[in-house]
């Protein structure tokens, strides 16, 4: 029971510590000025190339979509009407 009554303690200086915490500070004000500058310049960028394009990415997509939908359809039917099974069957 002594162990916990010797008298020692943790003893701290507070200069290091604010110092630390100023280094971080900075740091970190640091790293966020650069994400910001970096953030900025590539929204920039995806915007001019984005406006570069003959077609615009949402009218792609649209397309795509169409297609999509319409080879679903046609392997759903495909699929229900049986027509590739007799063409297996046939080789």
């Amino acid at each position: 029971m002594t162990d916990a009554t010797n008298g020692s303690s943790l003893q701290l200086r507070s200069g290091p510590l604010i110092v630390g915490g100023v280094l971080a500070g900075t740091g970190f004000m640091l790293v966020l000025a650069g994400l910001t500058v970096a953030g900025a310049h590539l929204f920039a960028a995806t915007r001019q190339w984005v406006g570069e394009m003959e077609v615009p990415p949402s009218e792609r997509a649209r397309q795509q979509w169409t297609r999509a939908k319409a080879a679903a359809l046609a392997g759903a039917s495909a699929w229900q009407d049986g027509s590739g099974a007799s063409v297996a069957a046939e080789d």
